[in-house]
């Protein structure tokens, strides 16, 4: 084998123009498929990025009424829905793809809470112990609740940097105290959200996904939200997957365990459902693999087009050395060493030729990304592949030309001139 990989090397580097323009149309195949490959992998990074968030894997449950969030400013308490407990949330966070919960109560937008008789019209959330782990937020100051609060009831709040620019200006908010439906809260903390965790908004549509997180955020313990607005109202669930592809196989799960405690009845139209954004994405990179899937077998023509010139070259291969096959057959060489060699080296040719393609597709996929600001991500799998493919095509396009030598008669052989 490492004497007809020897020749094979041999006979390339002798007919150096020959073996290039050979390997041409291999070349120019598997670039054009490594190139659609990064930038479908960096085109897909990027739809996740978008609207995901690197960081968080963060997956929202809402009680939904039909296609619609319940709404819990204009609607009573509904019955048979009751609060979710330390067990439910338990029993979630026992799921493999699960990794934390938080359960917590939100208004999006509220009325009752003052600075100084400047009204604040942001998000009101009354949170547990979890949450600001749950959705990748850390204290940059003051504190953040402690056990105390949640114990005692201590009026706390901690408001997220958009907050403290826009209530209070930029000023240090510790120590301030905000009125929340007249009740005074002193501000302990300003929480910040990663930027790693933070979905990059890059159009309305994404916008309106993630506008009320976009308004800014105030939170209190949930222990007050009672007294603040009404006792056992529906909650809502937040929990992290353990990975990004998880998040739908989470959200389902814990769907499904919530749902199990309701007793609204088969005719209700209330239930739990799962805020996915990773469906959202998985569904835009799905319409984008279809279309870059065409695009891959229109790039696949040329390495047909290359396997027909590696068989036309190995057939003048064989033409060229008659009598060199016509004397190794007379000295004892067996047919299946002749075909082997030759199998050999169409092999290494394309071979070859894949991985000066590999090379030459991530070249062309960083200058298409340069030109374009396409995204782009080098798949290594692919690249392996793309190699041991275009072997593949030289074994299978060289099979001809191979037994075509293998089954020359010797004395013909060596008569010809």
């Amino acid at each position: 084998m490492f004497e007809n990989i020897k020749l094979a090397f041999q006979g390339i580097w002798s007919h150096k123009m020959r073996s290039l323009l050979t390997m041409l149309g291999i070349i120019i195949g598997i670039a054009s498929i490594i190139s659609i490959v990064s930038t479908i992998k960096g085109t897909n990074e990027q739809i996740k990025q978008n609207l995901v968030g690197s960081g968080t894997n963060a997956v929202t449950i809402a009680l939904y009424q039909g296609d619609w969030t319940f709404d819990l400013d204009w609607n009573a308490i509904p019955e048979g829905v009751p609060p979710m407990n330390d067990a439910v949330r338990t029993q979630i966070t026992a799921l493999e793809t699960v990794e934390d919960a938080s359960i917590y109560t939100e208004r999006n937008y509220v009325s009752n809470v003052f600075y100084q008789n400047t009204p604040y019209n942001g998000a009101l959330r009354g949170i547990d112990r979890h949450y600001l782990g749950v959705n990748g937020y850390s204290v940059s100051l003051g504190r953040s609740f402690t056990e105390r609060d949640y114990q005692n009831y201590n009026k706390v709040a901690i408001v997220d940097d958009k907050v403290a620019q826009s209530l209070f200006y930029g000023e240090n908010p510790i120590g301030k105290v905000i009125e929340i439906n007249k009740d005074p809260f002193v501000v302990v903390g300003m929480a910040m959200q990663s930027s790693e965790n933070t979905p990059v908004i890059n159009s309305l549509s994404d916008y309106d996904l993630y506008v009320g997180s976009s308004s800014g955020c105030v939170f209190v313990p949930d222990v007050h939200w009672g007294s603040l607005y009404r006792y056992d109202e529906p909650q809502k669930l937040c929990l992290k997957a353990t990975s990004t592809d998880d998040m739908t196989a989470a959200g389902q799960k814990a769907v499904s365990i919530i749902n199990s405690r309701l007793s609204v009845g088969e005719k209700s139209d209330l239930s739990y459902q799962s805020n996915d954004i990773s469906k959202q994405a998985n569904d835009l990179q799905k319409l984008t693999n279809t279309t870059n899937m065409q695009l891959i077998w229109i790039a696949s023509i040329s390495l047909l087009v290359g396997g027909i010139g590696v068989m036309n070259i190995m057939l003048v291969s064989v033409t060229e050395r008659t009598r060199e096959i016509g004397l190794k057959k007379a000295i004892g060489a067996r047919e299946g060493r002749i075909l082997w060699q030759f199998l050999t080296e169409a092999a290494v040719l394309t071979s070859f030729g894949g991985i000066l393609g590999v090379a030459a597709g991530v070249g062309l996929s960083k200058i298409i990304s340069q030109l374009t600001g396409a995204p782009t991500a080098i798949s290594i799998p692919a690249s392996i592949i793309a190699v041991v493919f275009s072997t593949l095509i030289g074994v299978v396009f060289g099979l001809l030309p191979a037994v075509k030598a293998a089954r020359l008669n010797p004395i013909d052989a060596l008569r010809r001139e």
